[in-house]
């Protein structure tokens, strides 16, 4: 039979507003040698941000298509060019690889956004952020962590 562990107490170190202050409190702390392992970074009131960033148009989906479309094509011919007989050839494949990856591209844009029906004529990034998050630390490391922290 397994024993089950519950995960050590933690206290509460900091409070910030942005991650990023308590990322750079955890960088700090590790920079003091201090037993990062025993630290976690906690979000509190978690939420979905979805930010607008453009209107979409059948032609801008085709072209970020074509440029989606151009970088799986530069892939594609770079692995053909492992087989290439001359630099002239390496040269041809790229080419080709990007200009056709590039007209796929766009025509599987165009197509996409036409099939949307006109219900999503905008573009958008997720992020999911927090209101508030706490840097808490192991109970019995909690001292060392707040001495290191109170420094200037």
């Amino acid at each position: 039979m397994t024993e089950m562990r519950s995960a050590p107490e933690s206290l509460v170190l900091r409070e910030y507003r942005t991650y990023e202050d308590a990322q750079r409190l955890v960088d700090k702390l590790s920079d003091a040698d201090f037993p990062v392992e025993r630290v976690r970074i906690i979000g509190h009131d978690m939420q979905s941000v979805e930010q607008v960033t453009g209107r979409m148009t059948k032609g801008r989906a085709s072209v970020l298509g074509a440029g989606a479309g151009a970088w799986w094509g530069l892939l594609i011919g770079l692995l053909l060019s492992i087989f290439a007989v001359n630099a002239s050839y390496v040269i041809t494949v790229l080419a080709v690889g990007i200009v056709v990856g590039a007209l796929f591209g766009a025509i599987f844009g165009f197509v996409a956004h036409w099939t949307t029906g006109g219900r999503r004529d905008f573009s958008s990034v997720n992020d999911l952020v927090a209101r508030r998050y706490t840097v808490e630390v192991d109970a019995g490391y909690l001292q060392r962590a707040v001495e290191i922290a109170d420094r200037v």
